[in-house]
């Protein structure tokens, strides 16, 4: 028979005491272990968070320091002295409150060619560039609206063939961007003040039906004596075409009998203009 040794005061075994010392030494190194290492991650994240936030501050500052620049430079300068893209960025100041708003100015340039590109461009078309949204591009079309009624308010105060300049202006405003083509007509009176501008057709990217009666019959109504013509070409070049000028030329016959007279037909293209008058085809 095999003899068990003696237990202790507690009724265990000294063997079995020993070996549950050794466990629960080995248990609690463990956890001191666990404990540093849990200890430094935190550590390490509080840090990495410390720097994300020093990061997001430095460029916070920075952007913040470059807008008071630039409104300084605006304010004491005027906006000759801003590149188009930071004409823009000023305006996306206001639009765009809590980021660095040079790349987006840029990107719009870059996409639609100039500022006028950037204005005529269609909702749709503005929210493909990376940081504008709905948002955004509402407001931009609001500013479109409100510079194409300011130029049309100068118009109505004055006699339009002595605002030539303020005509052009208004038509290009107007329709030097859009993707299809439009057939507008400025209706004018006696003392060749406008008194209406309606869009009369639009059509595809190379066509606008026109009908010569009806472009008669609404003159009559507005009681107006004169009308010039306008029509945009979408491919840019403002060249006329053969049935441009056959059109022309039908509604002056159309008109004249009728005491109408048609000063001019102008059709706007992205990078200028032509006049039927210029041109000698009226």
């Amino acid at each position: 028979m095999v003899s068990r040794p003696p237990k202790t005061n507690h009724g265990v075994d000294e063997d079995d005491q020993s070996t549950f010392n050794m466990e629960e030494g080995a248990l609690d190194e463990r956890r001191f272990f666990a404990e540093q290492q849990n200890d430094r991650r935190l550590q390490a994240e509080s840090d990495g968070d410390t720097h994300k936030k020093s990061e997001r501050e430095k460029t916070s500052s920075h952007y913040h320091g470059h807008r008071d620049r630039l409104r300084k430079r605006f304010r004491e300068s005027g906006e000759t002295a801003l590149a188009d893209y930071e004409v823009l960025e000023l305006l996306l100041f206001r639009l765009i409150p809590r980021r660095d708003t040079k790349p987006i100015a840029k990107a719009l340039l870059d996409k639609f060619g100039s500022l006028g590109g950037v204005f005529g461009a269609p909702i749709e078309r503005l929210q493909e560039v990376s940081g504008i949204g709905e948002s955004v591009a509402l407001d931009l079309k609001l500013v479109s609206a409100l510079a194409q009624r300011s130029i049309k308010s100068t118009l109505k105060e004055r006699q339009v063939l002595s605002s030539w300049s303020s005509v052009i202006d208004y038509c290009t405003a107007a329709m030097a961007h859009e993707t299809r083509e439009q057939f507008r007509i400025l209706f004018l009176d006696k003392r060749n003040r406008l008194i209406a501008d309606e869009v009369q057709g639009i059509g595809t990217v190379d066509h606008t039906p026109v009908y010569p009666r009806e472009v008669v019959r609404r003159a009559l109504e507005l009681s107006a004596t004169a009308i010039i013509l306008v029509h945009n070409h979408p491919s840019g070049d403002p060249t006329p075409s053969r049935a441009d000028i056959d059109m022309t030329h039908m509604i002056i016959s159309t008109a004249k009998p009728l005491g109408i007279t048609v000063h001019d037909h102008i059709i706007i293209g992205k990078d200028g203009h032509v006049s039927f008058k210029g041109l000698k085809f009226i």
